[in-house]
This record gives structure tokens, C-alpha cells and sequence, in this order.
């Protein structure tokens, strides 16, 4: 069980001690770094604060009979999403990359030849990494050129001849640096420095092999991902290159479901303002991690010299996700007992209450995002609604493989591993999910490259300052 509950100040556990600034000469007092860094809090984000969870199911599995590992575990703190991505979140993310690619082909010869769109040197007249200009509006009536620009995006329906964008075009490029990887002994430059036991006799001839994960696109527009083994050459060894498609599959609703008429969603859920503001689902895991990507990538544009501080967003590991969703009492649901429903027959989330009767709870699919109460940590449809990504790998022995500080399993599968290879975790269970799979401790999973229409996503970002906070004491 989670055991959270009492707050408590650090000092109030282990006293405080003013710091002076002065001292005799001769005497190391410190150094000041500057203005300590203040985290405002992100738009949208609701703050966890670190703490300890028994992750795992307390009991014996009575849906399948077996029983899953449980393990004590201790998390730092971070922001996470009060709700799930919605439509209108994810569109902007969509537009994002249409204007980007737009803006490329106005300033490209072969359309426009605009060059207003790109900048290439600094204020100084130095020349910097070419990169888009976004200050420059797009033209409200274009020319016959910057037409050209425009129809190049879209596609004409054959049957209606409405003009539509493109969606295989709409691709995101981004590039994540692997400090972890950088950081290990073994990866290291300096023979000398892989191994800190003179007994060891290391080799200075011996190769050091790397693996990283870089993307192109082909002459016929597809996006050819691979992973390169080689020997390792430098820090930039450590730079993965992604190319993600970003446009959700809308044909889910079809697919998910055979024998049964889902055209409606098909046509209508992420493209119809009316679900604005329901949970974005479609979105495969490498998706929402592109996402996190843009996102962190959005926030640092409006940033100053403080950016540096800043987190990236990035998908839940699979325990923080348990540890958020249980609340501050480390419940089995995220509310406060074991019921689905409170006293007056009102459910307490969006899933599949009876066989057949989707409708039980006021919903048939899923429902706009943060309708029904929050947990004791300010975050809304942890159960129910969409199931959620994580950036966990799935395994069968789950906790029993992680470490006990902060743990999270991670690989980033070849697209010529085995699928088994390419199961993320997936929690919280589905507006067509019954209550057995809605609890905080459910684990299930999905393949990293399959979009599902009950399956969406919400961000997190560790803090700057993981010092501050509150200490959660355990009750057990």
C-alpha cells in the first residue's frame, strides 16, 4: 500500500542551520551559484511530491489467479498533467508541424524562394544553423508561387473533391540526447576510466560499441528508422535522431472494434471542435513521445537565459504513474474506497460498469477530459477515460526487475527486434474496461508502434529543484 499521508517540513525531521555568508579570512565559506531558480508552475500541471508506494498488487490476481510482484519503491518529485492530452492539445501539436513544413517550402526555390522564412545568421551577421522563422507571418493572400506552397500539402478526396491535408506528410524530426548511456563507465573515451580496480588489466586497444537510433526519409516520402552499431567516436555518438509521423489514426475506431459501426468516430472525433476537449487517443507510444518532444522543444522557445534549468517533458514511468494515480493515501482506486460509485449511485469514473452497458456511468465512449472528480493529488481520470502510455518497457516480472530508487526499465527497440521487444506498459484501464482493470496497481500493455482508440497519454516533467518539497511520511 501506498504510504504517504502526514506532511512534514525537513526541518521539522531534521532541524535547520543558517548559513552565514561571512567568515575569517582564510576560512572556505562556500560559493553562491546566483538567484536561486524558481519553478513556476506549468500551465496546465499539478506538482507530486516525492514519496514512497508498495507498487504491485497486494493481493492475489483473482481475474487471472496468479500473483504479481510487489515492491517498496521511492520516487522523487515531478509535474504531471492534471488530464489527459486532449484533441485540441495534440491539434496544436499537428498545426505546429504543418506550419513548419510550410514555412519550408515558401522559403524553398523550388516554390517561393522566399528566404525571410529561414534565418541563417545572427543579428552580428554571423551564420548560424539554418532554422525556421517564425515571426514572419504566412501570407493572408498568396501568390501564384506561394499557392504552389500551400496545395502541396493537401490531397483532393476523389469523392467529394474537398481538399485535405496531407497526413503522410506531416512528419516531426527531433533529436533526444542520451546522457544516461554517455555517462557509463564502459561507454567511456579514456581506457583507463572504465574501470576504477587496479587489479583489472583494461585494454587501451579495446573497441568501445554504441548503439544509436537515427531516422531519414526516403525519395518516396517514407520514414526509414534504423539503429546503427559502431564504434564509438565521440560525445555525439549519444545523439538519437527521430522522425515521427504525427497525425493520429483515425481509422481505430474501425479496427479496434469488428462487426460493429464506428464510422461516426471515424470521421468525426478528432477532427470535430465538438471533441475538443476529449482525450487525444490514435496516438501510438512513439507518437507521444514525439509529442513530449515538441512540447519541450515549444517551451524552450519562450524561455530566456533560465531554460537551461528547465526539465523536458516526457512520458510517466510506469511507477511514478502508480504513485500519482493512488493518491496521498495510496489508495486501490484513485478515490478513497473501494467502491466504483458514491453513495448517491454517481460513478466515479468513465469505464465499463455491466456486460454490454457502456452507458451505465452517462458515457458510451469516452468523455470529455477532467468531468469527473480528482484524487487527493489534483489529477483527473487516472482511472478510467483512455489507458495511459508510460515510458516503461513491459515485462512479466514488472518491479521485481527495477531498482528501488526511482526505477524504470528502458529500451528502445530496432525496428528489426521482435515485437516482444516493443510492449510499453500501459495503466489506468479504458472507458471499455471493467473495474478490475481501472485500479491504480493494473498493469497491461501495448505494442510501442500500435495506436488504439482507448489508449491516449499525459506528460510529465521532473523538477528543477528536487531538494524542495514535502516529505510524505510512511504509514503502514
Amino acid at each position: 500500500m501506498l504510504a504517504v499521508a502526514v506532511s512534514l517540513t525537513l526541518t521539522a525531521c531534521f532541524g535547520s542551520k543558517s548559513m552565514s555568508s561571512s567568515g575569517r579570512g582564510g576560512e572556505v565559506i562556500g560559493v553562491g551559484g546566483g538567484k536561486a531558480f524558481s519553478e513556476p508552475t506549468p500551465y496546465g500541471m499539478t506538482k507530486i511530491d516525492r514519496g514512497y508506494l508498495r507498487m504491485g498488487l497486494l493481493k492475489e490476481d483473482s481475474l487471472w489467479g496468479k500473483a504479481t510482484p510487489v515492491k517498496d519503491i521511492s520516487v522523487d518529485g515531478f509535474w504531471m498533467d492534471e488530464t489527459e492530452v486532449t484533441n485540441s492539445k495534440y491539434k496544436q501539436f499537428v498545426k505546429w508541424v504543418t506550419d513548419s513544413i510550410l514555412r519550408t517550402r515558401l522559403a524553398d526555390p523550388a516554390y517561393a524562394g522566399d528566404e525571410t522564412y529561414m534565418i541563417t545568421e545572427d543579428k552580428y551577421g554571423d551564420p548560424v544553423t539554418p532554422h525556421l522563422n517564425w515571426k514572419k507571418p504566412l501570407p493572408r493572400k498568396p501568390n501564384e508561387d506561394e499557392q504552389r506552397a500551400y496545395e502541396s500539402l493537401y490531397v483532393t478526396n476523389p469523392v467529394t473533391g474537398e481538399k485535405l491535408i496531407d497526413y503522410r506528410q506531416l512528419n516531426y524530426r527531433y533529436e533526444i540526447y542520451d546522457y544516461t548511456a554517455a555517462a557509463l563507465r564502459r561507454n567511456r573515451m579514456n581506457p583507463q576510466e572504465r574501470s576504477f580496480n587496479t587489479d583489472v588489466t583494461v585494454n587501451p586497444d579495446e573497441t568501445v560499441m554504441i548503439s544509436k537510433d537515427t531516422a531519414y526519409v526516403d525519395d518516396s516520402g517514407n520514414i526509414v528508422r534504423e539503429t546503427i552499431n559502431r564504434e564509438r567516436t565521440g560525445p555525439w555518438d549519444f545523439l538519437n535522431t527521430y522522425i515521427v509521423n504525427v497525425y493520429p489514426d483515425t481509422t481505430c475506431w474501425v479496427n479496434d472494434f469488428k462487426n460493429s459501426d464506428n464510422e461516426t468516430y471515424l470521421r468525426n472525433y478528432f477532427s470535430n471542435p465538438a471533441y475538443n476537449d476529449y482525450p487525444v487517443v490514435g496516438v501510438t507510444w512513439e507518437q507521444a513521445n514525439a509529442f513530449c518532444a515538441w512540447r519541450t522543444e515549444y517551451l524552450l522557445k519562450g524561455l530566456g537565459s533560465e531554460a537551461r534549468y528547465v526539465q523536458r517533458y516526457r512520458l510517466p514511468t510506469e511507477a511514478e504513474w502508480e504513485y500519482a494515480a493512488r493518491g496521498k493515501d495510496g489508495t486501490e482506486f484513485p478515490w478513497e474506497n473501494k467502491d466504483v460509485k458514491n453513495g448517491d449511485g454517481c460513478f466515479y469514473a468513465n469505464f465499463k460498469p455491466d456486460r454490454g452497458n457502456y452507458t451505465k456511468d452517462g458515457n458510451l465512449i469516452t468523455s470529455k477530459a477532467g468531468i469527473y472528480a480528482s484524487n487527493s493529488n489534483g489529477l483527473y481520470d487516472m482511472a478510467g477515460n483512455v489507458a495511459e502510455w508510460t515510458s516503461t518497457i513491459y515485462t512479466e516480472s514488472g518491479v521485481d526487475a527495477m531498482n528501488d530508487l526511482n526505477p524504470e526499465l528502458t529500451y528502445n527497440a530496432a525496428k528489426e527486434d521482435p515485437y516482444r521487444l516493443k510492449k510499453k506498459s500501459v495503466r489506468g484501464g479504458s472507458w471499455k474496461d471493467p473495474e478490475s482493470y481501472i485500479r491504480s496497481a493494473w498493469r497491461t500493455w501495448e505494442y510501442q508502434n500500435q495506436p488504439r482508440s482507448y489508449i491516449g497519454f499525459r506528460c510529465v516533467r521532473s523538477l528543477a529543484n528536487t531538494t524542495s518539497g514535502k516529505q510524505k511520511k510512511s504509514k503502514r
